[in-house]
């Protein structure tokens, strides 16, 4: 990980002389006075992924965090030799390592709501209601991928995990909301089309070979949910974004939340509490995985260090 600092001048010196002291930490530069918002010296290193938030929390507690200014970044590939020394002095694997003030600071930027998220959250919705109107599995994995609720569930189980209540009451306010505007303008193009002539009742109600499992909850549901939010929060966590289009494609919340608007729209009344049902699995399964994937990441990587201490112990003594 790359670290950009700013260090006020009276702490400049205390800062840099810890970083270079410090085996996991190189590639150290410091530019005297370079910073002028905040004021101070820029210093920047690159850390083992392992140590990131030992650092992070060191620069905390001096203060920086309020008086100067930290931004972290990945290195994507970092081949030189001392690279791989500060790579062999920190214990673990990269991916196991959890920075943690990232991941709060990803969570609130998530949590934090936008135009853009209700449109993509309501066009979604839209491509997951034609989904149903034509029997379209392809359609129905179209809206999973537009969808960008997961990060917002995400969120949601890092305030539950850290208790953090204001993260938690905007994201859960953002996941309500942003629902319940999707499926409310998405009622009202189906009314539309409806008025229009190009749908009725009987595109809803009909049999769906492709798409019924939509409005139909079952066992299986709450498996994928939970192996979903599982997989979800791990790819976040561990920097493996590339795995999240699939856990896009594997939860039913917006294909539910289409059907949803459609039933209530052209009002098939039978398959309303299904399409709700299923939309509420997935969001509570993804969100109780999440929290039990966080707990499960400090767990075992508290064990790893601490069963790390005492071989050095034993090994000193």
């Amino acid at each position: 990980m790359h670290l950009r600092l700013i260090v006020p001048p009276v702490g400049s010196e205390h800062v840099l002389d810890t970083l270079v002291a410090d085996p996991r930490v190189t590639s150290i530069v410091r530019l005297p006075g370079a910073a002028h918002r905040p004021a101070g010296d820029v210093i920047e290193c690159d850390v083992t992924r392992e140590a990131t938030s030992d650092i992070l929390s060191w620069l905390k507690s001096e203060g920086l965090y309020d008086d100067g200014a930290v931004a972290v970044a990945t290195v994507d590939a970092a081949p030189s030799r001392n690279a791989q020394a500060a790579e062999k002095a920190a214990p673990g694997a990269p991916d196991d390592a959890v920075i943690w003030d990232a991941v709060v600071d990803q969570a609130y930027n998530e949590a934090g709501g936008s135009w853009v998220y209700y449109a993509f959250l309501t066009l979604a919705t839209m491509i997951a209601s034609i989904a149903v109107i034509t029997d379209s599995a392809i359609l129905v994995v179209g809206a999973m991928v537009v969808g960008p609720e997961f990060g917002v569930v995400a969120a949601l189980a890092v305030g539950l995990f850290l208790r953090k209540a204001g993260l938690t009451r905007r994201s859960l306010s953002l996941l309500v909301k942003g629902f319940l505007l999707a499926i409310a303008l998405t009622a009202l193009a189906a009314l539309l089309a409806r008025a229009a002539g190009w749908v009725d009742a009987s595109d809803v109600t009909a049999a769906r070979p492709l798409t019924g499992f939509i409005w139909r909850p079952d066992k299986w549901s709450a498996v994928v949910a939970v192996l979903a939010g599982c997989a979800g929060v791990l790819s976040q966590t561990a920097g493996r974004g590339n795995a999240l289009v699939g856990v896009f494609i594997s939860v039913t919340t917006v294909p539910a939340a289409g059907d949803l608007a459609l039933s209530l729209a052209l009002w098939a009344p039978h398959q309303i509490g299904g399409s709700a049902a299923q939309l509420g699995i997935n969001l509570a399964g993804m969100t109780v995985a999440g929290v039990l994937t966080l707990m499960a990441q400090r767990f075992i990587w508290r064990s790893y260090l601490r069963v790390r201490r005492r071989a050095g112990a034993r090994v000193e003594a």
